[in-house]
């Protein structure tokens, strides 16, 4: 599949080895003198590994690569101990991958008898310095880390003529949204159903909110001017098949060159192993639907 993996270029590394700890995955190892990805498996692409290089070798690039295996980075860091695991625990907290924290904390529950520290422990340490730390400590950039919003609907009607009005309030439920940013994985695709529209819809329909976005996930995307298309198609197949999406709805403009992005979810839809519904609407640029 296509997705996002660190890249290391050889001639800036040095050696040094300051990233080895930093990937609490398991993914590098110095080999020759050289840092080197060891296994696309152990490798998550979220990056804590960037930030710890002082030559500026390593980099994020999309590349085709086999998919992300939690199982897999759990049965192997766990022979390098406890503190690995919480840093390895912390690392996906601090980057809202709560998908796989899950899952991870659901595989070492299942061998917990087998490991070699106490799991409620571990799960403490995790926990308390998740709260300890500030809104910003994790790695990569703090405007494309995923958070889901949850809108608690008794208190807001409670609230009765003071709440903001059902036209203000915004439906949209995640962050980010942007297909070169939103992680086709993340917990709030999973059986969802996905929103997947360009960039003008929002800007021209007035019911956007309220009609279109409300109880959906949502990707967007201009199919005109975003480069690296491909990578949205592989993002989709990944949505239909790992993530299990119920539905696609795509919106576009009226103007020829947002036809685009209905081709891009058709790509998608062809290729993936699951059969899911798929929705189109065409919005006209004076905010009216046509079709």
């Amino acid at each position: 599949m296509i997705r996002e993996i660190i890249q290391i270029d050889e001639e800036k590394c040095t050696g040094c080895g300051l990233c080895i700890p930093a990937c609490p995955e398991g993914a590098l190892q110095i080999i020759d003198g050289k840092a080197r990805l060891v296994s696309d498996l152990m490798c998550d692409g979220l990056g804590a590994c960037i930030g710890e290089c002082p030559e500026g070798a390593i980099k994020i690039e999309t590349r085709e690569a086999e998919p992300y295996n939690e199982k897999k980075v759990i049965r192997e860091i766990i022979r390098h101990g406890e503190n690995t695991v919480v840093a390895h625990l912390k690392h996906l907290l601090d980057h809202n991958e709560m998908g796989y924290f899950e899952e991870a904390v659901e595989q070492l529950d299942s061998m917990a008898e087998a490991l070699p520290f106490d799991l409620d422990q571990v799960l403490d340490r995790v926990y308390e310095a998740d709260l300890n730390s500030s809104a910003c400590s994790g790695h990569g950039c703090p405007g494309s880390a995923m958070r889901e919003f949850r809108v608690n609907m008794d208190e807001v009607e409670a609230a009765g003529a003071t709440a903001v009005t059902e036209e203000q309030r915004s439906e949209l439920r995640q962050w980010p949204v942007q297909m070169h940013l939103v992680n086709p994985n993340a917990p709030y695709f999973r059986n969802a159903d996905v929103l997947l529209a360009a960039d003008c819809v929002a800007f021209s329909l007035g019911s956007f909110h309220q009609k279109y976005l409300k109880g959906h996930s949502l990707a967007i995307a201009c199919p005109k001017l975003d480069q690296g298309k491909e990578v949205y198609v592989q993002k989709l197949i990944a949505m239909i098949d790992e993530a299990k999406i119920k539905s696609l709805h795509v919106m576009v403009m009226e103007v020829p060159c947002c036809s685009g992005l209905m081709h891009i979810a058709e790509l998608a839809a062809n290729a993936a192993n699951r059969k899911i519904p798929i929705h189109k609407t065409v919005v006209g640029i004076q905010g009216n639907v046509l079709h």
